[in-house]
């Protein structure tokens, strides 16, 4: 007992969180900008920990589980949604910031968060959203959603709207943004007006997505069936690796071989990425967080590397995104996505009673906030409800 109660002494009464390995030009709690409203700083965890747990506790996150990828949730079990996506960028990504000796948190946090604000249906309810609020409603864009989501749309804490995540989080959320809607958005999107770099944080984030959704789009194009592999034999990035595997299990086939060609594509692509981000470190050898801002962007692939993943990308365009079955899902996504955006434009009533009293205030934003928070499968109920005859 007296051992026991020696041990339980040297516990400090407050658990230290540091993040002394980190390179002087990572992002961490010391040059952070902190957040819009004040808080006290975590006991437990770091600053971007924080972070990190709110977005995985956010609704916008769990929703992620019924969000395309590529193909509809319903379409098959097995395949990627935003939230598989979102988990696997976060995995290579944090990697990669731990070799680089960059802020693991903050990258994950990013990661995790990039895509919340998609529309269901993919990339097909983006473009479709975005029609639907061209001209004098702002247009759509999925990015800037995202951001719009952690800084006002979830609710969650009594105190504010949104996560009020950390600004170095928020600003790796916004990806892309034009002049005009840099300047409404204001700090978080400065870096736009004055042609800064975000940090190397987010510049991972931003080729982790690519690694992830290349490699795993291959994946479940070929478990869809439609793509084979006799196409992928004039694909470097893919052929290379598969040769590979031939030659060293002779009998494998079916989808053991397909993971172990992927599993080294995507294997090959973080060493490089992380070779000449260390060299262009070397070359241009920032000091501080500033310095990075203001360098060319630092984390990078090889020009080999680039010229392989522009080939699968191509690949990808033509064989999986453009395949007449997937284009049939989306045309219909597409009719689903405009037929509710005039239903609700047209009449207001029919919108939840939270999102009736937004669109007095602006209501195309609030249809178009209702719309893109929906999930696969709700956005085609909701279309039933308003459209079928019998349903309620």
């Amino acid at each position: 007992m007296a051992r026991r109660r020696a041990r339980k002494s040297l516990l400090p009464s407050r658990l230290a969180v540091t993040e002394d390995r980190l390179a002087p030009y990572a992002v961490s709690a010391a040059n952070s900008r902190g957040r819009c409203h004040p808080e006290a700083a975590p006991e437990a965890r770091t600053e971007f920990q924080r972070d990190r747990d709110r977005i995985v506790h956010s609704t916008a996150f769990r929703r992620l589980e019924y969000k395309t990828q590529v193909f509809v949730n319903h379409e098959g079990d097995l395949f990627r949604t935003r939230l598989t996506h979102s988990l696997e960028v976060a995995q290579i990504a944090r990697g990669i910031a731990r070799v680089l000796q960059l802020n693991e948190d903050l990258t994950e946090a990013i990661a995790l968060a990039h895509d919340l604000g998609h529309t269901p249906f993919g990339h097909a309810g983006q473009d479709a959203l975005n029609d639907c609020m061209a001209g004098q409603h702002g247009g759509f864009e999925h990015n800037l959603q995202s951001l719009r989501i952690v800084d006002v749309l979830e609710e969650n804490y009594a105190a504010f709207d949104g996560l009020n995540l950390c600004f170095e989080t928020r600003a790796g959320i916004l990806k892309h943004c034009s002049k005009a809607r840099a300047r409404e958005l204001g700090a978080v999107a400065q870096r736009f007006l004055d042609d800064q770099r975000p940090s190397l944080e987010a510049q991972i984030c931003n080729l982790a997505d690519a690694i992830a959704y290349n490699n795993h789009d291959i994946d479940d194009g070929l478990r869809s069936g439609l793509i084979q592999l006799e196409q992928l034999d004039d694909i470097a990035a893919f052929a290379q690796h598969a040769a590979t595997v031939r030659a060293k299990y002779p009998s494998v086939t079916g989808r053991r071989f397909i993971h172990e060609t992927i599993r080294r594509m995507i294997n090959a692509q973080v060493v490089d990425l992380i070779e000449t981000t260390r060299a262009n470190l070397v070359q241009y050898a920032p000091q501080t967080l500033a310095d990075v801002q203001q360098a060319p962007a630092l984390v990078a692939f090889s020009a080999t590397m680039r010229h392989e993943l522009q080939d699968l990308q191509r690949f990808l365009r033509d064989q999986l995104y453009r395949h007449y079955k997937v284009v049939r899902m989306t045309t219909k996504a597409a009719r689903i996505i405009n037929d509710l955006f005039a239903a609700f434009m047209g009449t207001p009533g029919l919108l939840p009673l939270q999102y009736q009293q937004m669109a007095n205030e602006n209501q195309a934003r609030a249809v178009a906030d209702y719309i893109a928070g929906m999930t696969d499968r709700y956005a085609m109920r909701e279309h039933r409800r308003l459209f079928a005859v019998g349903e309620i």
